[in-house]
């Protein structure tokens, strides 16, 4: 008898994760009491995420009208998830509530001392940097402890829904953010509004305090991970090599957030005015709320339909989507046609995401889970940073609408590439595995 065809349907696949029952209940992890409170503390603590920036980066344009200023706000806001290889070394050693509580009240003590400075009018940029930077380290240590909780709260079976709900209850923050922030700073004014801004971070905090889910509750009986080494995410790579789909899904988020990540936002203005809105008003701030509306949106419809499964085709195909979205946005000249394709955009890129992200989690093994999310999230968000290039910079030598057409030709050449490339190597990891049974 063939080898091959003999044992090949109980050979081990490493190349694919492993089977496991998925269910497909609609909007599995909300029936899930402890995924319920967690994704509605997390969407509570990006709400006051967006409203910090409403409120603070309207301060600081006021104070110092500072081009600079807006540009640092960005970069230290993205550029501490370089290091989230060490963040998820962290959250695979401790215990995950303690690295999110951590976050949490840094997120809070920003917001009271930006109150504090703004009250006693005495900010001044060095303030600004610092609490900035601050700002963001607290979201690069919150990422990989999350992804861990995500999965301690979920397990397998639910973590596709998790994952998927968390995103659309992250993108929803983000779009109630703004609109509350807004009316935080008109109605209680700056001080007051970022004091108050403080209660959003606090029903996360709380629970946290009060539930028994560590991060590692699910793998308690697993091996004990061994310290960071000082290159950890050059030796989690090389390891990662022998997972294509893995190594994938990581070039897929570094690649995605460089070429363009978020370096749409800052130019949206000039888009606003080139499709005709010559003044900030309503058009304007649905052009802002049209990406995150997308994938509140989406992540509604993949709960409701469960038409997507986590596989390497559909992150690949929804990252496909994401680029031809923002290319047709690039040359849209009629509004209405402008918005929808933002909102396209907005639902394929939650679909990419949250597909990557199950992905890693599904092939990352107990014991380095949280390096493995960290070496994908430095990738994912770090590389954002690189999107003020590729998009920014080139557009102030070619104009925005080219940058923008060009990135996102770029990266979806590249996607077709890559599932190319990785199709093979799985198809060769199958061949190679059934060999050694032969």
């Amino acid at each position: 008898m063939c080898a091959i065809c003999g044992i090949a349907t109980h050979i081990p696949d490493t190349s694919v994760p492993s089977a496991a029952p998925v269910d497909r209940t609609r909007f599995a992890a909300l029936r899930n009491a402890d995924c319920r409170n967690y994704i509605a503390g997390a969407s509570l603590s990006m709400g006051g995420d967006s409203i910090e920036h409403v409120i603070s980066y309207w301060v600081m344009y006021q104070q110092f009208h500072s081009p600079a200023l807006a540009g640092f706000a960005v970069i230290s806001h993205w550029v501490p998830a370089l290091f989230s290889v060490y963040f998820g070394a962290w959250a695979d050693r401790s215990d995950c509530r303690k690295i999110i509580q951590l976050a949490q009240l840094l997120y809070m003590s920003v917001s009271a001392t930006w109150g504090l400075l703004f009250l006693t009018n005495s900010l001044q940029v060095w303030h600004c940097l610092v609490l900035l930077s601050v700002h963001g380290l607290a979201g690069a240590i919150w990422a990989p402890a999350e992804q861990l909780m995500l999965h301690d709260l979920a397990g397998r079976e639910q973590l596709p829904s998790a994952v998927r709900l968390n995103s659309t209850g992250r993108s929803t923050g983000f779009l109630a953010g703004p609109a509350l922030g807004s009316v935080m700073l008109l109605v209680l004014g700056p001080s007051v509004g970022i004091f108050a801004n403080i209660f959003m971070y606090l029903p996360m905090t709380i629970w946290l305090a009060r539930t028994r889910y560590t991060g590692h509750l699910r793998d308690a009986a697993g091996p004990r991970p061994s310290r960071v080494a000082p290159l950890e995410a050059i030796q989690v790579l090389r390891e990662a090599t022998s997972q294509p789909v893995l190594i994938s899904m990581v070039l897929l988020g570094g690649l995605s957030s460089f070429l363009i990540g978020s370096g749409i936002q800052p130019q949206m203005p000039e888009f606003a005015i080139d499709l005709g809105m010559n003044q900030a008003g309503l058009g304007y701030g649905l052009l802002l709320a049209a990406n995150s509306a997308g994938a509140v949106l989406g992540g509604i419809l993949l709960e409701s339909t469960h038409w997507l499964k986590p596989t390497l085709r559909v992150a690949m195909i929804s990252t496909l989507v994401w680029s031809g979205c923002l290319l047709g946005f690039a040359f849209s000249q009629q509004y209405g046609v402008a918005l929808a394709l933002l909102i396209g955009a907005g639902m394929a890129n939650l679909a990419s995401q949250a597909t990557a992200q199950t992905l890693v989690q599904l092939m990352a093994p107990a014991e380095k889970r949280g390096r493995i999310v960290g070496v994908y999230t430095m990738a994912s968000n770090g590389l954002r940073a690189g999107s003020g290039l590729t998009i920014g910079l080139a557009g102030g030598l070619i104009g925005i609408h080219w940058s923008l057409a060009l990135s996102a030709l770029m990266l979806a050449v590249v996607v077709v590439v890559l599932l190319w490339a990785t199709q093979r190597l799985v198809a060769a990891s199958r061949v190679t595995v059934a060999q050694r049974f032969a």
